[in-house]
């Protein structure tokens, strides 16, 4: 019964959309047939998902190749009872899983949001008889009676249409509300064209219309959206694809390398099986950077915070970091590029031509005219047109509870009367004795009101309506006011003539056959949805950056042209619409995405397709938006970024980051923040490795000695945690690298350890390692005991680390610089480790749990000389890079 049209409702006529349904326009459908109807298609409700458990997202935290040979280390030491080393490693574990699990839990609402938008009753015809009904028991075939307020609860193809209008900027990205009428469509009309239909989940904002239900549950728009958005698969981070990687290529070195150690040791030294599997899991804890997903997890946590301060709220750890590589942000152009508040920019009478300023729906403003506040009092013409543009209105202004000025009804009338408030003085409020509503067949609204004790007829409408209206009178130029109307359509307004018409006294209704002379005309207004200036300026900071920034709408291409010029998108002439991109292959995308700039008139699949078609190129695409049309492209975009004031809730859950004030240029922000968040990770791991570095050498080099082991397991997880979680974590506070926005993302398939990485990690790892090595032989040799050897190497390698961290504060340039002492954490945690150190090393119970000794004083010089040597090596190697570099 439905599949014959395939849902192009809108192509055909309503006698045959009648009879292809088996309903009946006057009747509806009788009640038995609705029940078979039901329960061969379900209810009018959209199909949910089932969500993980809590468990089961705590376990796939443990899904990591480094964590599974922790697992297997822990399982070794628990079958040779080295039951202290079997609890480090399992603490170890689990405290990573637990920071994972609690920075990265999130629930899914984007599908319940979406279930909130769905209208809860409907009034419908039954069994010849008018009723109302719970929305989810309507079925393919029913006749639906729609009003002012209403929200539509199914897909409907209109039979009847009174002056009805229906806010669908959440659907479609218009910002005006769509006029509906019943004539047939063509065939390649697209969903923001379509408008002999009303859609699941939008609201009439006035008129009336009756119309039979296409479309249930998940066939309607809304209904594909949600399907849309359950099955869109996300992409892994740039950050969690980079370590998924690292962690594979450590695991199987560190594996592989210990598996040659073993051979080796076991046919070429005197080493006992079990002493000598104590060893190789030594070597291999050694190996593990198992702190790093703490600190990387900790890093991340701090961005969030940053960016949370900077009204940008992310919801999933990598994130924060996905924003520094973006190289393309595709924004929707209504409520984020726009403030999605109509506003009067132009006003034009006979004599005079007005600057409007202010923006949006706040009553903040001036009407100027020469550089000069206009003078409502001393200028009647301008009085006039304001009087009318506020008296032919059916909308009201009033703040919320959040203090921000909203309009109820039409967003035109809304931008209308925040013009009449921007008057210099208080202009009087005139009653309505009597009103012709607007309709689209005539396209104009007129009232009838009494201004100074004498009768007239305001008009606001179309101005070619109007003009047509004042062509009667002498003193009316239509060439001239045409001229205007394009000089204020070139810049994208959108124009709404006002006329008035002196009529007796004794007058108490009005009829369209009044308005056909004797009409005057009044003047023009010029509305447009203003750009947000700060997003100008927002753009030309992502070009800087190496960033495109492209432009995806709802609305005309005129439009579109107009404001991409404004805030530097595109050249203000070419943009792709979506019928195009429907003709367009996969492959033909991919390559048109990579020419325009600007696509207008785009739908839900439209906007998602874009998006993958960026990602097949290689790019890592931000997509911004606020409406329910943005959601599926919100989810599949590397990151999506939803508006926190003007954005539906389904926006918001399908993304992962949320703009609080709305501003682009928090996404700016959120980039640099991104950013510097990349670059301290790096320099983490530029610190935290030469930590494994060192201790996997030195037991490498004691194995292959046949000698006993300079550090225990235990020992080992202390330096590598303590190295982590105390010093390691002052990197996180580390400002932005100089000049790191004036350069161009960093490429997609880009490694964390590039090749000077490589070599500076791999060169101080020797230094500590082998000097700690020759430390160890020299004092067994001079017949130290074993726990003081272990507790003055123990020491030595983080000393070590500790100098290195002022290295690793900056990747080239000098440690002592203008910016040494403004990361103060640095300071704290170097003296709150040295006090760990301490601890370890004079407190009894910590000598027991550890196998450490108390250390002389004169000890104390090693590591403070090993951590020096340390310092001025990496300084001497820095400088001589930057010679090589420049």
């Amino acid at each position: 019964m439905k599949n014959s049209s395939h849902g192009k409702w809108f192509h055909l006529n309503t006698q045959d959309i009648i009879e292809q349904l088996n309903t009946n326009s006057e009747k509806g459908l009788d009640s038995k047939e609705a029940v078979k109807r039901q329960e061969l298609y379900g209810k009018n409700v959209l199909s949910e998902t089932k969500r993980e458990s809590n468990f089961k997202r705590f376990l796939k935290q443990f899904h990591d190749i480094l964590i599974y040979v922790l697992i297997f280390a822990a399982l070794i030491t628990t079958l040779l009872q080295q039951y202290i080393d079997t609890t480090v490693i399992v603490l170890v574990i689990i405290i990573n899983a637990f920071i994972g699990y609690i920075q990265e839990n999130k629930a899914e609402k984007a599908l319940h949001s979406i279930k909130k938008m769905l209208s809860l009753h409907a009034n419908v015809i039954r069994d010849g008889q008018r009723t109302k009904l719970g929305a989810d028991e309507l079925v393919v075939g029913d006749i639906v009676l729609l009003s002012a307020g209403d929200k539509v609860p199914a897909d409907i193809r209109f039979l009847q249409c009174h002056n009805i209008s229906i806010d669908e900027s959440a659907l479609t990205g218009e910002s005006v509300s769509a006029e509906k009428k019943t004539d047939t469509l063509p065939e390649d009309t697209v969903l923001g064209d379509r408008q002999n239909m009303a859609f699941s989940g939008t609201s009439v904002t006035s008129g009336t219309g009756i119309g039979v239900v296409v479309e249930t549950g998940n066939d309607t728009e809304l209904g594909k959206i949600n399907t849309s958005i359950a099955e869109v698969v996300e992409i892994k981070t740039p950050l969690l694809q980079q370590t998924a990687t690292f962690g594979k290529q450590i695991s199987i070195a560190i594996v592989g390398l210990g598996v040659i150690m073993f051979l080796f040791a076991y046919f070429l030294r005197d080493y006992g099986i079990g002493e000598l599997t104590l060893s190789i899991i030594a070597m291999i804890v050694a190996a593990i950077p198992e702190g790093l997903p703490a600190i990387m997890s900790i890093i991340l946590a701090i961005g969030v915070q940053n960016m949370a301060s900077k009204k940008a709220i992310v919801r999933n750890l990598p994130s924060v970091e996905t924003l520094g590589s973006v190289s393309v942000i595709c924004s929707d152009k209504t409520g984020t590029l726009t403030k999605n508040e109509m506003t009067v920019k132009s006003l034009v009478t006979a004599s005079n031509s007005y600057k409007i300023t202010g923006l949006g729906y706040t009553p903040e403003g001036k009407i100027s005219y020469d550089n000069k506040e206009a003078d409502v009092e001393g200028d009647e013409e301008l009085k006039r047109i304001l009087l009318c543009m506020k008296t032919v209105n059916d909308a009201t202004l009033a703040k919320d509870e959040n203090h921000h000025w909203k309009i109820h009804g039409e967003p035109t009338d809304g931008a209308l009367i925040t013009l009449a408030e921007k008057a210099n003085k208080e202009l009087p409020h005139l009653q309505k004795e009597a009103k012709i509503p607007f309709d689209s067949e005539y396209k104009y609204m007129a009232v009838l009101t009494t201004y100074h004790d004498s009768k007239y007829i305001f008009i606001k409408g179309a101005p070619d309506r109007l003009f047509e209206m004042a062509e009667s009178t002498n003193t009316f130029s239509r060439e001239f006011w045409e001229e205007k109307m394009l000089e204020l359509a070139k810049k994208g307004e959108r124009v709404i003539g006002a006329a008035y018409k002196k009529v007796p006294s004794n007058v108490q209704s009005i009829h369209h056959e009044d308005l056909k002379e004797e009409v005057h005309f009044l003047g023009l207004a010029g509305i447009i949805d203003p750009p947000r200036e700060e997003a100008i300026q927002a753009i030309e900071e992502c070009r800087n950056a190496g960033i495109r920034v492209k432009m995806i709408t709802g609305d005309h291409p005129e439009t579109a042209y107009a404001i991409g010029k404004q805030m530097g998108i595109g050249n203000g002439h070419h943009a792709l619409e979506g019928r195009k991109i429907d003709q367009l292959s996969d492959e033909e995308l991919a390559e048109a995405v990579q020419t325009y700039d600007i696509f207008a008139r785009t739908s839900p699949h439209n906007k998602l397709r874009l998006v993958e078609a960026l990602q097949s190129n290689g790019e890592i695409c931000s997509m911004t938006g606020d409406g329910v049309n943005d959601a599926p492209s919100l989810k599949k975009a590397d990151i999506g970024v939803a508006m926190g004031i003007k954005g539906t809730e389904v926006a918001k859950d399908a993304s992962k980051m949320i703009l609080v004030d709305d501003n682009f240029k928090t996404i700016v922000s959120a980039v640099e923040e991104g950013r510097r968040v990349y670059d301290n990770l790096k320099k983490t791991i530029l610190f935290i490795l030469p930590t494994n570095g060192a201790e996997a050498l030195l037991v490498a080099g004691s194995i292959l000695l046949g000698m006993s082991m300079p550090l225990t397991p235990v020992q080992i997880l202390w330096v590598n945690m303590i190295t982590a979680v105390t010093i390691a974590l002052s990197l996180a506070f580390e400002g932005l690298e100089k000049g790191a926005m004036n350069q161009p993302p960093r490429p997609k398939k880009s490694h964390l350890l590039n090749g000077y990485y490589v070599f500076r990690i791999a060169y101080v790892s020797i230094i500590i390692g082998m000097t700690c090595l020759y430390l160890f032989i020299n004092l067994s040799n001079l017949g130290y005991e074993l726990h003081l050897i272990n507790t003055i190497i123990l020491n030595t390698i983080v000393f070590g680390e500790m100098f290195y961290l002022f290295n690793c504060r900056n990747e080239l340039d000098p440690a002592f610089s203008k910016g040494f002492f403004t990361n103060k954490v640095a300071f704290l945690v170097s003296g709150l480790l040295i006090l760990f150190q301490i601890m370890i090393t004079y407190v009894p119970f910590l000598n027991t749990a550890l196998g450490t000794a108390p250390m002389k004083l004169s000890h104390w010089f090693i590591p403070i000389l090993l951590g020096a040597i340390v310092f001025l090596v990496v300084e001497v190697e820095k400088w001589m890079t930057r010679k090589v570099r420049s």
